[in-house]
């Protein structure tokens, strides 16, 4: 499988060579970032609201005043799947004053 050459491209190119089966269902990590607990905490709230299956935690960050909000999605992680779901939560977090900061795979 080739993908384009950006970040998703890139991180998909690099789990591929690792072995991981990118043809199979797996949890996708989509991470968010948040300067005030009570905003993230809204989007947890509309995500439980939303989406009921989907598993969200929040905590506090390493960094002083940032709250990371992670959201795991089972899916097949295909190129477009994935650009599609942090487009999808681009417009979310943004909505509550937060902002995407990448994604993974659970192993």
């Amino acid at each position: 499988m080739t993908f384009p050459d950006d970040e998703t491209g890139q991180v998909l190119t690099e789990m591929q060579a690792a072995g991981i089966n990118l043809n199979e269902m797996h949890p996708v990590v989509f991470f968010h970032l948040f300067e005030k607990e009570i905003q993230a905490q809204a989007m947890v709230e509309h995500l439980a609201e939303k989406a009921p299956d989907m598993v969200v935690t929040l905590e506090p960050d390493e960094l002083p005043n940032v709250w990371d909000l992670n959201c795991t999605v089972n899916m097949t992680p295909s190129y477009d799947a994935i650009v599609a779901q942090e487009a999808e939560f681009e417009l979310l977090a943004t909505k509550f004053e937060g902002f995407n900061d990448g994604w993974g795979i659970e192993a």
